[in-house]
């Protein structure tokens, strides 16, 4: 059903995920918002207060995470169908690698969660000083940073074959794949700078960040509004 549903109209799922998309980048957006209002680099203490004055807002982070990663899901499925008639084994291999950084992001997201459990009310939490408290918390922050950049890791090769995928799809315009693969590069580079250079990736991150959301937000765009060249996709899938 699913087979037959892609090749009387393809165009459905390019719109599908652009609009998958576009929700993801929304979404994405409101998280950043939230950890920029909450996280104090290297203060435990105003970070532990900004978490407790602002623990709806964080919480409200938390949920749009876990819708985000249901719609990336779903976003990896639409890539799937659509770039399949270029290479199927290298759209697998992408498809895999997507999982897996969904996988890790998902773990990473959970960790945005134990960051409130030193924070409560509960009797056990006596034990420990409000110091050891606001740097559990703290730390529970930071392990959420970087579980997530391992998973830009793996984001990052997902991107740099999809954006083959595009550039010699004939379907898609392959401008878009270059950026894409521009995208993957840049998330690469933070992962492994974060691991091996910290202080670097720190000052690089902003130039990282600005080609990534070009690349995104232009393939997101297009197929919502543009979607594929039908013809040449049913052409490549024949």
């Amino acid at each position: 059903m699913i087979g037959r549903t892609v090749e009387t109209s393809p165009q459905l799922f390019a719109r599908v995920g652009g609009a998958l998309y576009l929700i993801l980048i929304v979404l994405g957006s409101y998280l950043q918002i939230v950890m920029n209002k909450v996280v104090v680099s290297g203060d435990a203490e105003a970070t532990a207060a900004n978490l407790t004055a602002l623990e709806s807002m964080w919480r409200w982070g938390i949920a749009s995470e876990c819708i985000a990663l249901v719609c990336v899901t779903g976003l990896a499925m639409i890539y799937f169908v659509l770039l399949r008639p270029v290479s199927r084994e290298l759209n697998l291999l992408a498809t895999f690698l997507r999982l897996v950084g969904i996988a890790i992001e998902a773990i990473a997201t959970l960790s945005l969660v134990t960051a409130l459990f030193p924070l409560g009310n509960t009797a056990y939490l006596k034990a420990f000083t409000p110091e050891q408290l606001h740097t559990m918390a703290y730390l529970a922050i930071r392990s959420q940073g970087n579980d997530y950049a391992l998973a830009l890791l793996f984001f990052g090769f997902t991107f740099l074959f999809h954006g083959y995928l595009i550039s010699k799809s004939g379907y898609l315009p392959k401008v878009l794949g270059m950026l894409i693969q521009v995208a993957g590069v840049g998330y690469l580079t933070n992962t492994l700078a974060l691991y091996l250079a910290p202080n670097f990736q720190a000052r690089v991150f902003p130039a990282i960040l600005v080609p990534a959301f070009v690349a995104e937000a232009s393939l997101c765009l297009w197929l919502l509004f543009k979607g594929v060249n039908v013809e040449k996709w049913r052409a490549a899938a024949s």
